[in-house]
């Protein structure tokens, strides 16, 4: 924990001094006015690129969604491509080009299997599938699901034979 605040803390001094020192160096190639024309330009293009691949992502995790799965993928490029956003609205160089790589598909697909391998190897998380409780440790037992159907029985009439109670045999299971 203290090591990724570290990181974090060096991530914020380290790289708005580098874009200072960026926009002042490209500022002086080309222009102060222009320098920031150029910030401004890649800031409404990156937005433009931001809505629409959101949009293209969103509608592909509904899809999956649809079709009864679990949009894992879908949702990793929707973190990307929200950072990417953050990263292309930040006035600077360096954030941009951060930006703009987490917009191309590819590059967020190497990115994932990166980080997804660097997740693995630490052993530090946990995957819950099911809806149940992150806590609970619950197995399930033949006692604990009751099935069946029934019907109103008049004292004149035989039950019919859906209205049977059986419980299955070893082996067998009950749709």
């Amino acid at each position: 924990m203290l090591r990724c605040n570290m990181i974090l803390l060096l991530a914020f001094i380290i790289v708005p001094i580098a874009e200072i020192a960026l926009l002042v160096h490209v500022g002086g190639l080309i222009g102060s006015w222009q320098t920031i024309g150029l910030v401004v330009l890649t800031a409404v293009l990156g937005t433009a690129l931001f809505r629409a691949q959101g949009f293209r992502v969103l509608m592909r995790a509904q899809d999956v969604l649809a079709q009864g799965g679990f949009p894992a993928e879908e949702l990793f490029d929707g973190i990307c491509i929200l950072l990417a956003g953050v990263l292309l609205l930040t006035p600077g160089f360096l954030t941009d080009a951060l930006g703009l790589a987490l917009l191309v598909p590819g590059l967020r697909v190497w990115i994932g299997q990166i980080l997804w391998h660097l997740v693995r190897r630490s052993g530090n998380f946990e995957m819950h599938v099911g809806g149940g409780s992150p806590g609970a440790r619950h197995r399930a037992s033949e006692d604990d699901v009751i099935e069946g159907e029934f019907s109103e029985v008049t004292p004149e009439s035989d039950p019919p034979p859906a209205a049977r109670i059986s419980k299955p045999g070893p082996g067998e299971t009950r749709r």
